[in-house]
């Protein structure tokens, strides 16, 4: 799975792995963040004009185009294993895939200690930006825009942390996963492309289980210090 994730990198090093070519696109300013939560708006890139990409902004949980109302069940992530049948993304995985631009991500393990969560903070090397594999859908029921991380069984090295991990797609394979004439047979061959194996992690302090702190975003540079690397 894939609950929390972090996008603290300038947008200039990030919009690097995007052909971006609207100025507002190109010129943003995001501020940094360090414990992005399911149903926050988050910017995620699209199929664009003339072969070039698109920015858009939405809310993490999957609303599908066909809801009447928000849904209840969790729509943040969605498995891979069932992506191409499943009705609450069957559709947006024919036609509306996306890019979720990030620098890192959490995940937790139960300590032996105190039976409590402890998280860890994961990354690429060098704490290079990446995306993840996504899908997105508007909905104009509820004049929502969302998307969600695609997740598949986990492999080395995240297999020490859990059985689950976001697809990080190879960006050579960005085109074909966002052009909507992609044939849907090769979709999943194309998820298979990922550089998950580069992962790195260490674990951090456990402010970071919880997204909100009087009712205040907890999201601050501490976030991601790390403790104990492993």
């Amino acid at each position: 799975m894939c609950g929390r994730y972090t996008k603290y990198l300038s947008w200039s090093e990030i919009h690097r792995l995007y052909r971006l070519t609207a100025p507002a696109e190109t010129g943003r300013n995001d501020e940094p963040r360090y414990n992005i939560a399911p149903t926050q708006d988050v910017p995620f890139v699209t199929a664009g004009e003339d072969g070039n990409h698109k920015l858009r902004e939405g809310r993490w949980w999957l609303v599908p185009f066909w809801a009447k109302e928000m849904p209840k069940a969790a729509m943040f992530n969605a498995r891979i294993e069932g992506i191409d049948t499943a009705p609450a993304f069957r559709d947006a995985f024919k036609s509306k895939r996306c890019l979720i631009p990030a620098d890192g991500f959490y995940e937790w393990t139960i300590s032996p200690a105190d039976g409590k969560k402890d998280p860890w903070h994961i990354y690429q090397p060098g704490h290079a930006p990446f995306s993840f594999a996504g899908l997105w859908a508007y909905n104009s029921n509820l004049d929502i825009t969302s998307c969600t991380i695609i997740t598949e069984p986990a492999g080395d090295p995240m297999k020490q942390l859990h059985d689950r991990q976001p697809i990080i797609l190879d960006p050579a394979y960005y085109d074909a996963w966002l052009d909507p004439a992609t044939p849907k047979d090769s979709l999943k061959d194309i998820l298979s492309h990922d550089i998950d194996g580069q992962l790195q992690f260490n674990r951090v302090g456990r402010e970071v289980n919880t997204s909100a702190v009087n009712k205040l975003p907890n999201d601050h540079p501490g976030l991601v210090g790390p403790i104990n690397p492993l």
